[in-house]
């Protein structure tokens, strides 16, 4: 179904190379805001040697970030070593295209990890990628995402019922 993930994660320090392999993921395109950052910008720990063990385990990666705050993307995109596109207006496909082309993948070699179903989620399953929840690391959001979490809330109650209470 497009609004279930494939996978739902703590965070996405919890995503292992076992897993990967497992699902011959090749790549992570990853959403920034309480994915990989905070409220107050703050980079979540243990992210930066999650993300060099993957890498250095031949695991791609790439941003892909509905915010137009360029200077936040670019943060945490050098700060990961990790190229971006902003703006990504997901969950249109256009910015998970993008993204493939770049890495030079397959669509079913990319898992797209992300805090929100009706962007990251559907965006993902839209564009025949494994799909992977991760639950927020704040529990501040923007207005719009506010607005969006008790839909949500009721869609993983579903999912989570639905797998027998499995993530």
């Amino acid at each position: 179904m497009l609004i279930y993930p494939k996978t739902y994660v703590e965070n996405v320090t919890k995503i292992t190379i076992e897993f990967l392999r497992e699902n011959n993921l090749k790549a992570l395109i990853l959403d920034i805001d309480n994915t990989l950052i905070d409220f107050d910008k703050n980079l979540l720990d243990g992210v930066k040697d999650w993300c060099n063990n993957l890498k250095a385990q031949d695991i791609k990666f790439y941003i892909l970030s509905n915010t137009n705050k360029k200077e936040k993307v670019e943060k945490v995109s050098k700060e990961l070593d990790i190229p971006y596109i902003m703006f990504a207006k997901k969950p249109f496909k256009k910015g998970f295209k993008e993204a493939k082309e770049n890495l030079k993948l397959e669509a079913k070699e990319i898992a797209v990890v992300g805090d929100q179903i009706l962007t990251d989620v559907i965006g993902a399953n839209r564009s025949k990628m494994y799909s992977i929840l991760s639950k927020p690391i704040d529990k501040r959001d923007i207005f719009l995402t506010k607005v969006k979490r008790p839909i949500e809330g009721l869609i993983i109650k579903r999912y989570l019922k639905r797998n027998g209470g499995k993530k």
